[in-house]
């Protein structure tokens, strides 16, 4: 099992995510669930592609955090 960091971004038409540490894996919804789901199936998708072309998996190298800025 692997754990990968996964950023989601509110669009003018719904949301959409992507993996930072899974270049060109991307998804997009309607909604922040729908996206949450579909971002699931795609980093299921491109890790079935690169074991299919014997490429490596790549870790998790990236971390996520808050910094809060007084204004």
């Amino acid at each position: 099992m692997r754990k990968y960091l996964i950023i989601i971004e509110k669009t003018i038409n719904g949301y959409s995510a992507y993996v930072p540490d899974l270049p060109g894996c991307i998804a997009s919804g309607r909604t922040k669930e729908i996206v949450e789901k579909y971002i699931y199936e795609a980093i299921q998708f491109h890790i079935e592609g690169l074991k299919e072309m014997n490429s490596p998996i790549p870790g998790n190298k990236t971390e996520a955090g808050n910094i809060f800025i007084k204004v």
